[in-house]
């Protein structure tokens, strides 16, 4: 049986994606979020847990679920606890994912993939990229209030993080999203459209 339509949805820090994915949802596209996986994994009994602790130790899951502050600390400053971490988490959310792709019973999926560009993943599964865009200053001002986080933290973060410049040239599609709500969801709405017409166009 062939996999649904899917589109990869992506963006910078800040830029509004969780916004965007749930105005997917509502629209009645299937959202299947690679951070939310993660969260899964890594929360409460997660199934990630065994591993993590086997590789990093105790001090690392506290109360049966990930330190994430102490472990946030680490893999910024060593890259090669940042790999070994990777390696435990991204073949388990991959299967996750396929998992619920297989089992998507909407017209498509909307795979939520937050480094999509800078890791290489999932590129086998989009039939589409989606860019949720707005400028650098509006990712620093919106990460800062959603996260506590200080400016130079948000910028030490977008360093790592591929530039606008190429995520919009490597896009399918681009979501600006910089004015009102109403303008985002028309926004939405549009592409919205475009994707059902995508499944028809390629349903038997």
């Amino acid at each position: 049986m062939a996999r649904p339509f899917c589109v990869v949805l992506t963006g910078g820090i800040g830029s509004g994606k969780s916004t965007v994915a749930s105005i997917f949802r509502k629209l009645g596209a299937g959202v299947i979020d690679t951070d939310g996986i993660s969260h899964d994994l890594t929360g409460k009994n997660g199934a990630a847990l065994g591993k993590i602790l086997a590789a990093f130790g105790e001090e690392y899951v506290v109360d049966c679920t990930l330190a994430r502050a102490k472990m946030r600390r680490l893999i910024f400053s060593d890259p090669s606890s940042k790999n070994r971490l990777e390696a435990i988490l991204h073949p388990m959310i991959r299967r996750e994912v396929e998992g619920r792709i297989a089992s998507c019973t909407k017209s498509y999926c909307l795979i939520v993939v937050p480094l999509f560009f800078e890791t290489n993943h999932y590129g086998d599964l989009a039939d589409r990229i989606l860019v949720v865009d707005c400028s650098e200053e509006i990712q620093i001002v919106r990460a800062m209030n959603r996260s506590c986080l200080s400016e130079a933290e948000v910028r030490s973060i977008l360093k790592n993080q591929v530039s606008r410049t190429v995520r919009l040239a490597r896009a399918d599609d681009v979501l600006e999203n910089i004015g009102k709500i109403e303008e985002l969801e028309a926004g939405v709405s549009l592409l919205h459209l475009k994707y059902l017409a995508e499944y028809l166009k390629n349903s038997p």
